[in-house]
């Protein structure tokens, strides 16, 4: 008897779609078409692969505003934000496709007593990508494209919540010349943790939690495979004292809960200089009013619901926490659990100590949580007090103060008078228990690869 996966609507709770579970056999002929793929794909010379993955980019954008429904209907983001994911979708892809000549050139050396010397960039073989259900594009396009362009092929195992993204990438990349170089797997968590150790697996490429990051580092590491964890953040902003507040207020509340908060980038954490908090506070509230909360296929829709099923008791018992520490809750705050589905609302918590629950472990949801401090120095030491590190905001007109916070705060991105973006020229890595390698920029392109070293006489 088959085992079936009910994907849920997270909007109303009906049922999407029901897709059957693969077994172990499947897994078996899944990872043996991929080693055929490769064995022919490795070979392909880079100006083909860039052709054969330009014509695959073409398949998939032309399922345009059919995947962008999808999307909506499986993890409830509006669908005016989808049909955007699916446009930077195209546009990260371009970019690697752009870049891959030059990330993937041979690193020629001076000859040197008569021999030749040069660093050639060869590819992995199979790659594992267990991508995540927030930007069911955006993730895996990070390591889709340059691995493909690399010479590798891909597994993608997309999220329970999201599996028919994984489906509509696989049918349009899997079927070029080389067939195969895409395959998806409909897996839950345990059989995707036996596949992370299959032997033919030679990197695995995860976003998730940090503690399923962590098993999947330990199961990685028995066969030394290579590991990329994106696992999170807890992104601090930082208002300085000379900050343009009425700019600073819109985009941090848009880059707290932007995607109904559900973004590893996300604001998560306020600080702000104690002679512009209460002003910054008041520019931040009408701006969280003027979300529009409802169906995200409705297109007057700006806030969509929570996608995970027990997020809003989640979110609920951190603001709970937050006032029971000393906070105070201006707006939201409570769930919504008299009709089907994850409904939470935008939510201002002001007065919020580092100690909160809030302040320290990823919310996922859209709240803005406000601290005053009284320098610059105070907001660096809050900042990093904390065990993640993906990026963090300082709004300043100021470049040198700008300069200071980029050397002394510990994240893996510095903006000055921006948040809650991915630019695909720059490198996409965390510190601390944010994850490990990089995606993105040409860095992603060498965590895709294996170097080897070239001596001639």
């Amino acid at each position: 008897m088959m085992s079936m996966l009910e994907v849920r609507n997270p909007w109303d709770g009906q049922v999407v779609a029901e897709l059957e579970l693969d077994d172990d056999a499947g897994v078996a002929r899944t990872l043996g078409r991929a080693g055929a793929a490769f064995a022919r794909w490795r070979r392909v010379p880079l100006e083909e692969r860039i052709a054969q993955v330009r014509i695959g980019l073409a398949h998939f954008l032309a399922t345009g505003d059919a995947t962008a429904r999808e999307v909506s209907l499986q993890m409830g983001k509006p669908l005016a934000q989808a049909r955007g994911e699916m446009k930077t979708f195209a546009a990260r892809a371009e970019w690697a496709l752009a870049a891959a000549t030059a990330a993937l050139a041979p690193e020629v050396l001076p000859e040197e007593g008569g021999l030749r010397r040069r660093i050639e960039h060869h590819p992995l073989g199979i790659v594992l990508d267990i991508a995540a259900w927030n930007y069911p594009l955006l993730v895996p396009v990070n390591v889709l494209i340059p691995a493909l362009l690399a010479g590798n092929v891909l597994i993608l195992k997309h999220s329970e919540l999201t599996p028919l993204t994984g489906r509509a990438l696989a049918r349009a990349f899997g079927a070029l010349d080389v067939p195969d170089l895409v395959q998806d797997l409909v897996l839950l968590p345990d059989a995707a943790a036996r596949l992370t150790q299959a032997r033919e697996v030679a990197h695995v490429a995860f976003t998730g939690s940090v503690a399923v990051g962590r098993a999947v580092y330990r199961q990685a590491a028995e066969g030394l495979r290579g590991v990329g964890l994106e696992l999170g953040g807890k992104d601090p902003a930082y208002v300085a004292a000379d900050a343009d507040l009425a700019f600073a207020a819109e985009n941090v509340v848009d880059g707290a809960c932007y995607n109904a908060g559900q973004s590893c980038c996300a604001v998560e954490r306020v600080y702000a200089h104690r002679e512009v908090v209460e002003a910054l506070i008041a520019g931040m509230r009408p701006h969280l009013e003027a979300y529009v909360y409802g169906d995200p296929l409705d297109a007057t829709t700006t806030l969509g619901p929570l996608a995970r099923a027990a997020a809003p008791a989640f979110l609920e018992q951190q603001v709970d926490d937050a006032v029971a520490r000393g906070a105070k809750l201006l707006l939201g705050g409570k769930r919504d659990a008299s009709r089907p589905g994850n409904h939470f609302p935008p939510t201002l918590l002001i007065d919020v100590p580092n100690s909160a629950s809030v302040m320290q472990e990823e919310s996922f949801g859209p709240i803005v949580a406000v601290a005053s401090v009284r320098d610059d120095d105070e907001a660096v030491a809050r900042m990093n007090d904390s065990r993640f590190g993906l990026t963090a905001s300082v709004w300043t007109r100021d470049p040198e103060r700008a300069e200071r916070f980029a050397r002394d705060v510990h994240a893996g991105t510095i903006f000055q008078n921006r948040c809650d973006y991915l630019d695909p020229a720059l490198p996409w890595t965390g510190w601390g228990e944010s994850g490990l390698g990089s995606t993105l920029s040409l860095h992603g392109f060498r965590h895709l690869t294996k170097r080897k070293a070239i001596h001639f006489r």
